[in-house]
């Protein structure tokens, strides 16, 4: 038995099947952890989706910011950007029922020692206490009145912790954090609009796993979204986003052994 952590697939869906195959993954045996952002931009996220819904048994799944603007998008909160490639998710017969299934999905997931979150963690946080807030915002999520935090989702603000923080500013906050953030500076402020590498990181700010005694820093972190930073295997984190839907590679860690396996770049995944 393997379990196989993948980075930001984004809808390419035919670099996903190859993936599987380079791996011998067997579904009877094997376990696959995906750390977010599963759809959009690429040509298959209606296939993806499918593909988890069906192999749900086996996979642990951690929302990312692409999954959670498929679910605006498809209740009209907010419009679909021109890169965005989520139209026959919404004119598919089952697109409501797959985007339900991806709303009842965790940000934050912890197994043996290890954390599986999409963008990061603030440094603040201990391993419990961004369970706790993951939890906060799953709670509302999955509630009957969903609607309501996806109209308020959206936002820059506030870009720095305070546990004092209440409502819609808490939520959007811990929202941001694991699911949008790359740098902040030792106190925790985020910078969202940086996308960039490690070298043009603007001075006082750094990557958010490298902020000095950083409280989740004994747990092994695996996660996404940056792709720019490329795969990471220091500081106690595993980075795996390797940019696939930009003609990178897509990226599988086994988590019992740290092997890495990659495939190229489908172009049948971009229009």
């Amino acid at each position: 038995m393997a379990t196989y952590a993948i980075g930001d697939v984004q809808g390419c869906f035919y670099a996903f099947q190859a993936l599987l195959t380079k791996l011998n993954f067997n579904p009877t045996r094997d376990r696959i952890w995906l750390v977010g952002d599963m759809i959009n931009r690429g040509t298959g996220s209606l296939e993806m989706l499918r593909w988890c819904v069906a192999n749900q048994h086996v996979i642990k799944v951690v929302l990312g910011n692409h999954d959670l603007h498929a679910i605006a998008v498809a209740h009209s909160i907010r419009p679909p950007h021109r890169s965005d490639t989520l139209q026959p998710v919404l004119n598919a017969h089952d697109g409501m029922q797959l985007l339900e299934w991806l709303r009842h999905q965790p940000l934050m997931l912890v197994e043996d020692d290890i954390a599986m979150v999409h963008a990061g963690m603030l440094p603040q946080w201990s391993i419990n206490q961004a369970l706790g807030y993951a939890a906060e915002v799953e709670a509302v999520l999955q509630h009957n009145n969903y609607i309501q935090f996806l109209q308020h989702m959206y936002g820059n603000h506030p870009h720095v912790w305070h546990d004092d923080l209440q409502g819609m500013e808490r939520l959007r906050l811990i929202t941001n954090a694991f699911t949008r953030m790359r740098i902040c500076n030792a106190l925790g402020e985020l910078d969202y609009g940086f996308k960039g590498e490690l070298a043009d990181i603007p001075p006082g700010f750094m990557p958010w796993f490298q902020v000095p005694n950083r409280l989740s820093g004994d747990t092994t972190i695996v996660c996404g979204h940056w792709s720019a930073l490329g795969l990471h295997q220091q500081d106690n984190v595993r980075a795996l986003d390797t940019g696939c839907l930009w003609g990178g590679q897509l990226t599988a860690l086994c988590l019992e052994t740290e092997a890495i396996t990659q495939v190229d770049f489908d172009p049948r995944d971009k229009d």
